[in-house]
């Protein structure tokens, strides 16, 4: 992105979306283990997920402390208002279930990337997931474009 900041200052950039199936809120450190025990349980079935096209996660491994690294990269990057990474909670409860991450485009500074995953014991939930992101970023966030692999 060369020109323009990904989201203007002056936008209020949401910290939830609750549905009554799960919420989203800014993907942390403080979800490193269950954000873990959650993605590496689900490798095969994330990385068959529209827009993965099997690029992530590494079916090489990665450790804890990596994600953690990764973790805190994410929530920087929120801090920075340079991409917005929110982690999928079950409702009723703190279980991990899955992942949102926008960020500007690297091919196209007005196209914003929107990728998401559930793990595979909650796969009936990722058309519900990619509906609730898709209405709440047309309705509430300021991209002119959005690039998010239908389900």
């Amino acid at each position: 992105m060369t020109g323009q900041p990904f989201v203007p200052p002056d936008f209020v950039v949401s910290t939830e979306l609750i549905t009554p199936r799960f919420r989203l809120e800014p993907l942390g450190p403080e979800h490193n283990a269950a954000d873990y025990a959650t993605w590496t349980s689900s490798i095969g079935h994330i990385r068959a997920t529209p827009g993965f096209q099997g690029s992530w996660p590494p079916v090489d491994g990665m450790t804890a402390e990596a994600n953690l690294g990764d973790l805190q990269r994410h929530a920087n990057d929120f801090v920075q208002r340079r991409g917005f990474t929110y982690t999928v909670l079950e409702a009723g409860s703190d279980d991990v279930i899955g992942c949102v991450y926008i960020y500007p485009s690297r091919n196209d500074e007005h196209v914003t990337d929107v990728r998401s995953w559930v793990c595979a014991d909650r796969a009936e939930l990722d058309v519900a997931l990619y509906e609730a992101v898709s209405t709440w970023l047309a309705t509430l966030w300021p991209f002119e474009t959005i690039d998010y692999a239908s389900r």
